[in-house]
């Protein structure tokens, strides 16, 4: 046996997307870090070996301008332009390699820890390094750190450190969650396994093994969808094991899920019901996807009402936007449905102190073991969500190993520090701006080419029904003054519409009516008609316009969007929460009843009659990297062939230049996915500037300091060969990946 030992100021245990974004912030703020994974691929549950697709914030586009940013954000970027068509394999290759391009990152593949050594008191414990052992090459190796992270997911590591955690469900008492059972105990979520099938072009016969449930014999076919096409996530409950122990009996559960999908297989296969003659298996999983086991206690324990008043926790450092989404436990033989939702009015806050342990003084956690009730965990858990709160756990862990202080000492004292440095990295921490005292481009002045300030769609191409009410979403300044829309109208008829605002500047839900205005309309098609909305806003906001329901009317919709603009239909449709109690009253959820499907990429026809100074240039400097009551970036107007626009900063003195911080606007309204949940059909995002060049102006003149072509990237950071004195500093846009505005959501100086 070969024994080492591995020093390193952060150890991660752990190469899951919540890992993986720990490793890569803590290496990118300068420390080193050893990344332990217990399987021969990164990535976790989304990894080849499982292929659960990565679900976050967004929630399939039920939530506005809520995909991630920061590390996950550059993975879903990536992905999306290497690999199109969501192949497992690829995106395993996307992460390590985000992976291997961290020179402080030293990767320890098939290397399961299971030993630690950890002093000290109940109270107060200490790690002092971990053991693990490298499969394959017979390899016993120590890792000694001043800082861990635990993002196992199972929590292996903070359990062998003495660190304290729960497993179940808690009381509703405890933390008066509606959604908690009256009695504790110990169930948890189950595991999943997942399939896929391809069709072969000529028939294929399936004799299933001795071990095939008959599925006709239970409640599946009565309970759940099933079609002959759908294979992998399409099947994500396929889940047992709730009422189990999902570790300790994770080789049953594998073994009843594998005979529930041969079941499910043989049914498709042999039962004469599909169409599946030419259809075979490609692929079955042999990792159970488990979904829940130990979360660890810190010093917040997120819970339900946290995640539903979406509270503004003062430390905040990730936020997550899916459904609080819980499942029966008693998995794929349950007769109820498969899985229970209830969304927030929009994205919602989780706080360092739920990100570090209560008793281990240098353990932080990242993933689904955080310190949260078992209802809160119901949204925290998903993979995007788990890796934003790796970020921010790595950055963390990077500062207490820099600084030489527990996560809790700073908490206490360096707080605004971690919240900057996330935000310097390109991490949102929403509502939160830049207040970092060495960014030079918050003294500059601000100036562009050209600026859209006339926010209009009129190319119509199809009509929508006003069978139900439609509504835009539109930045306001201050002022709202006139609209027009276009319409057709098969009678003489009145068209109303109602100004909403959205309470929270992280909300695109109406919140409060503001005021309401109509205008006649006469029997005819495309007509422009104007609907004079006058309303004075507090502050900068944005306004929810409904377009009230009318049999007689049409809207016409154009195949195109506008930055900062949205476009929602209200659903008619009952929304079911699939409560324990369904007596009990429900909660209103506007999130799903405002839907953006029929408006993805596309608007109703409009014209906003008093301009716009939403996407001026000083908004490029304003602080904030992502929409929050506004769109918060510079847009220029239309680009015309051949000719260039620019984005300008000016100082009164001549600064020096040492690097220039560049965000682009890749429109995190998009809804991107990793694997096959669905096709986004272009592989850059239209709105990133896809050419462009950095010139300085100093000495009485103008030179290019650096120029990148083909971008696909939301952020450029370009660092000098040496220092530059100059006064101005400009970002010349060349082209774009398809829109036709230069759009810049952030610049930064140092």
């Amino acid at each position: 046996m070969r024994q080492e030992t591995v020093r390193s100021e952060i150890t991660v245990i752990g190469g899951g997307l919540a890992g993986v974004c720990a490793a890569i912030a803590a290496a990118r703020l300068g420390q080193s870090v050893s990344l332990v994974q217990n399987r021969p691929v990164l990535g976790g549950n989304s990894s080849s070996e499982v292929r659960v697709w990565v679900c976050g914030a967004a929630g399939h586009g039920i939530n506005r301008y809520a995909r991630e940013t920061g590390i996950m954000g550059e993975l879903f970027v990536e992905n999306q332009y290497r690999n199109i068509d969501g192949n497992p394999y690829i995106w395993d290759m996307v992460v390590l390699e985000a992976v291997r391009a961290e020179p402080n990152i030293t990767l320890y593949l098939n290397t399961d820890v299971h030993e630690v050594e950890a002093e000290g008191g109940e109270h107060d414990r200490t790690i002092r390094s971990v053991t693990g052992w490298m499969m394959g090459s017979e390899r016993r190796i120590t890792f000694e750190s001043s800082v861990y992270l635990d993002c196992t997911g199972d929590g292996l590591v903070g359990f062998l450190a003495g660190a304290k955690y729960r497993i179940g469900r808690e009381a509703r008492e405890e933390f008066g969650e509606d959604w908690a059972p009256l009695v504790p105990d110990d169930i948890t979520l189950g595991s999943t396994l997942l399939f896929y099938t391809k069709d072969a072009g000529r028939p294929v016969k399936f004799v299933p093994p001795s071990f095939a449930k008959d599925i006709t014999k239970t409640s599946i076919p009565e309970r759940r969808v099933i079609r002959s096409g759908d294979n992998g996530c399409a099947y994500w409950w396929i889940e047992w094991g709730g009422e189990m122990d999902t570790v300790h009996d994770n080789e049953r559960i594998r073994d009843e899920l594998w005979s529930v999908i041969y079941g499910i297989w043989d049914y498709i296969k042999n039962s004469g019901k599909f169409e599946a003659d030419n259809m075979t298996l490609e692929w079955v999983g042999s990792i159970p996807g488990k979904r829940e086991y130990r979360r660890f206690v810190g010093d917040y324990v997120l819970n339900q009402n946290d995640v539903l008043a979406q509270r503004p926790f003062e430390d905040r450092v990730a936020y997550g936007g899916w459904s609080i989404d819980l499942h029966p436990p008693q998995g794929v033989y349950s007769t109820e449905h498969g899985s229970k939702h209830l969304h927030t009015d929009g994205i919602y806050h989780i706080p360092f102190r739920s990100l570090y342990s209560a008793n281990v003084d240098n353990m932080l956690m990242a993933g689904r073991d955080i310190s949260a009730t078992h209802v809160a965990f119901g949204t925290t858990r998903v993979m995007a969500t788990c890796a934003v709160i790796g970020e921010a756990a790595g950055t963390g862990a990077a500062l207490c190993a820099q600084k030489g202080i527990t996560p809790r000492e700073l908490y206490a004292s360096h707080l605004a520090e971690l919240q900057q440095t996330l935000l310097r990295q390109d991490a949102s921490v929403i509502g939160l701006r830049n207040a970092d005292r060495s960014d030079l481009a918050l003294l500059a002045s601000v100036s562009a080419s050209s600026t859209l300030t006339r926010l209009a769609v009129e190319q119509p191409v199809c009509t929508a029904s006003l069978q139900t009410d439609i509504a835009l979403l539109l930045p306001v300044d201050r002022t709202l003054a006139g609209l027009e829309l276009l319409v057709d109208a098969s009678a003489d008829t009145e068209l109303i519409a109602e100004v909403w605002d959205t309470g929270r500047a992280e909300n695109y839900v109406p919140h409060a009516k503001q005021s309401s205005v109509s205008a006649g309309v006469r029997q005819g098609d495309k007509q422009w008609v104007k609907l004079d909305i006058a309303w004075t806003a507090d502050t900068a906001q944005n306004a929810f316009v409904i377009i009230k329901a009318n049999d007689a009317l049409s809207i016409h919709a154009a195949d195109r969007g506008q930055s900062g603009v949205l476009g929602f239909r209200r659903s008619n449709r009952p929304i079911i929460v699939h409560r324990d109690e369904p007596d009990r009253p429900q909660p209103a959820q506007p999130t799903v009843e405002w839907s953006m499907r029929e408006f993805e990429r596309k608007l109703p026809c409009f014209r906003l009659l008093s301009p716009t100074s939403a996407l001026a240039p000083s908004k490029a400097t304003d602080g904030y990297v992502r929409p929050y009551g506004g769109p918060h970036m510079w847009s220029s107007e239309p680009m015309q062939a051949g000719r260039s626009e620019w984005l300008e900063l000016s100082w009164e003195k001549t600064v020096t230049v040492g690097s220039v911080h560049l965000t682009f606007n890749d429109d995190v309204n998009e809804d991107l996915i990793n694997l096959h949940h669905h096709t986004t059909p272009f592989e850059a995002i239209p709105e990133l500037v896809r050419d462009y060049r950095l010139e300085a102006y100093a000495n009485g003149e103008w030179s290019v300091i650096a120029e990148r072509k083909n971008n696909h990237k939301r952020k450029q950071v370009h660092h000098l060969d040496a220092p530059l004195a100059a006064d101005r500093l400009r970002v010349v846009v060349e082209a774009t990946n398809g829109s036709p505005c230069a759009e810049i959501i952030e610049v930064r100086v140092y």
